[in-house]
């Protein structure tokens, strides 16, 4: 069946780890009647939890796309992780899709995870509809869920509400078409009926004030409910799908996804009233800064990620943009400067691959066996390049040194990682010159041993872990002079060259400046790439402790060349001499990286977290309660000190904290530090 881009929806399945989300996924193909039956996690069947790590774990590490037909709709589903470690997974997912569903636990509500997905929501505008599963389960509080999701500065609209909580809990009431739906024991969600005699009062009263939220959806429907009291139930799916567009509210749902209930309400709402792709603006990196997609013009698409598979080999996973991908079309990239034709294209159902005729604007498809393809990349027409906007990923926040135990297995684990990296943004790996370790980086310890992991059981090689040096820096605290006469006679031509400079601290971030102020020629310009070259060589080797020196001005002041025996490598060493008998006299300090450090966690946490960052060195630069009874601290920490700080948090918390990092400056520190 072919689909135009307003009959398409793409959504992605997010929320805290054991929230439901692959199991949601499950149920809604047996509802669509694409699978057979609903596996559990457990069963190490389901469809979107398919990799080897995945079924043995049990548990979501990569994100999965899969599609369903319900009411003339095509609904790609992205099943995405509920762990920090593997959070690029689901950011990726949110940049190609249109909405997302969050899930919250009725009992352990408003949780670390569901805080850090609500703020990468807020910082793409994104429609969200919350969906607040286990309503089955004793202790379910379905309206205390609500108020800890107020706690985000949202409004809520209840679009389902529970018959029943815990044991009593009998299925739910759609407000929108005022009819129940029974949860059965044959876990087959029955068809809409007439709402039990002992909820019609809470219904009626949850109706009314959803037509109330409704009409603020849209000005003319505000209007319309003053004039008239009440809307038409088109008019509330009017109000309700122009205010979820605007992320003026929030539209929530409940249920419970074991039994298979409170789904079709959410399924009928998603495919009918929820954002299509036709609406949404592409950022772009050139021409213009953004583009509507649309099936009109030339094709163009984003990849938004890659895997290699055994037997299908390298997948491109690709978002349609503008215009139709047809299978022997070709197209170019422009990062490469090459075209490639298109032989077949897909889409995907979990690790199942089915081919298709076309792909239009909105949909979501892969391309197989293009090695030049990577993640990030546009495809487009030669006559009309653009470049899409790359994924904006978070910064790695744990780091290990690793080398193989063998010497024999070093190329075939360097091998091995980059393939890893390829097909996971997240996952960064490096070779540091200055400490002279291949560094691999990740979200997480978890993240990086199951990386490792898996790449132990591809190919047996043992890796030795340890802790990464830190790139500390030296710098001078003073300005100061030095000169130096290099000379050299062999027989024949011999080497001379005299330099003098003086160097200048400068603002730290500012790295290197390098003037030229000799006056008379008694230097030939000739020379001054030689100095330069000596003088950066220089502050390479460092001073104190070997690590690189930073933040200096360089000024070359005087000198004296030969008119036979002088050369640029004369000056070259000169030069580096003299920057060194200057340094003797600068000040030289140490500086060390500091990070911005922003940590998530429960309130009866606090004085734990505060007090272990008081003794890493840490400057609180804020804190507060972001909702659900969680807590932000924010604060700039010594690079040195987090380390472990993964593993750290964990055991303060109780596996319940998280964090991220990104590099914020360097400071003077005390030479014991590095020691």
């Amino acid at each position: 069946m072919e689909y135009n881009s307003a009959s398409l929806r793409n959504v992605t399945i997010c929320g805290h780890g054991g929230t439901g989300k692959t199991s949601l996924c499950e149920q809604i193909l047996y509802n669509a009647k694409v699978i057979q039956k609903a596996e559990t996690v457990d069963s190490g069947r389901t469809v979107c939890d398919f990799t080897d790590d995945e079924i043995e774990r049990k548990m979501s590490i990569h994100s999965s796309v899969c599609n369903v037909n319900w009411k003339d709709t095509k609904i790609n589903i992205f099943d995405t992780p509920g762990i920090s470690d593997f959070a690029g997974e689901v950011i990726s997912s949110f940049r190609v899709t249109e909405s997302a569903v969050v899930l919250f636990g009725s009992r352990s509500g408003v949780q670390i995870e569901s805080v850090k997905l609500w703020r990468q929501l807020d910082k793409r505008k994104m429609p969200r509809i919350a969906f607040i599963t286990k309503m089955d389960k004793a202790n379910a509080d379905y309206f205390s869920v609500i108020e800890q999701i107020k706690d985000f500065k949202v409004t809520c609209i209840p679009i389902t509400i529970p018959m029943g909580e815990g044991n009593s809990y009998n299925g739910v009431i759609n407000l929108l078409n005022m009819k129940a739906y029974y949860k059965s024991n044959d876990g087959d969600e029955k068809k809409a009926v007439e709402i039990p005699i002992e909820f019609t009062d809470i219904a009626n009263k949850y109706h009314e004030m959803m037509i109330e939220a409704a009409a603020e959806g849209d000005d003319e429907l505000t209007d319309k409910f003053f004039q008239n009291g009440t809307l038409e139930i088109e008019d509330v799916k009017k109000g309700l799908r122009e205010g979820l567009f605007d992320n003026k509210f929030i539209p929530v749902f409940c249920g419970s996804v074991a039994e298979n209930s409170g789904i079709t309400p959410l399924m009928d709402f998603i495919a009918l009233e929820s954002p299509c792709p036709y609406r949404v603006e592409e950022p772009c990196i050139t021409g213009e800064k953004s583009t509507f997609i649309t099936p009109e013009g030339d094709f163009s698409g984003l990849v938004f990620k890659t895997t290699i598979d055994q037997f299908s080999g390298k997948l491109s996973f690709v978002k349609i943009i503008t215009g139709s991908l047809v299978p022997g079309s070709e197209h170019f990239i422009p990062r490469e400067n090459k075209k490639i034709k298109i032989n077949k294209i897909y889409t995907a159902e979990g690790k199942k691959l089915i081919e298709c005729n076309e792909l239009t604007a909105g949909d979501i498809g892969v391309i197989n066996k293009q090695d030049l393809l990577k993640t990030n990349d546009t495809i487009c027409s030669p006559n009309h390049i653009i470049h899409f906007k790359a994924l904006q990923l978070p910064q790695p926040i744990f780091s290990l040194a690793i080398e193989a135990e063998k010497k024999k297995d070093e190329d075939k684990l360097s091998e091995l990682l980059h393939k890893e990296a390829e097909q996971d943004n997240t996952f960064i790996v490096n070779f540091n010159p200055e400490t002279k370790e291949s560094v691999i980086s990740g979200m997480g310890e978890l993240h990086l041993d199951i990386i490792l992991d898996r790449i132990y059981k591809i190919s047996k090689i043992h890796v030795i872990k340890k802790q990464p040096k830190v790139p500390f820096r030296e710098s001078i605290t003073q300005p100061s002079s030095g000169e130096y006469t290099y000379k050299k006679q062999s027989g024949g031509h011999g080497q001379y060259g005299k330099c003098e400079l003086k160097i200048y601290p400068l603002e730290r971030g500012e790295d290197f400046e390098f003037i030229n102020s000799i006056k008379g020629g008694v230097i030939s310009k000739g020379y001054m790439p030689g100095i330069e070259k000596g003088i950066r060589e220089a502050m390479e080797e460092g001073f104190l402790e070997g690590y690189p020196i930073v933040d200096v001005k360089a000024e070359v002041v005087d000198g004296k060349e030969h008119a036979v025996d002088s050369s640029e490598l004369a000056f070259k060493l000169a030069a580096k001499n003299a920057f060194k008998v200057a340094l003797e006299k600068a000040g030289v300090s140490m500086l060390e990286p500091y990070q911005n450090l922003t940590v998530f966690i429960p309130e009866k946490y606090i004085g734990d977290v505060l007090s272990d960052l008081s003794s890493k060195r840490a400057k609180i630069q804020n804190q507060e309660s972001i909702g659900g009874g969680i807590q932000s601290i924010i604060a700039k920490v010594p690079q040195v000190e987090l380390l472990k700080y993964a593993i750290d948090l964990k055991s303060l918390t109780s596996g319940t904290g998280a964090f991220e990092l990104e590099f914020s400056h360097y400071e003077k520190c005390n030479r014991k530090v590095v020691n």
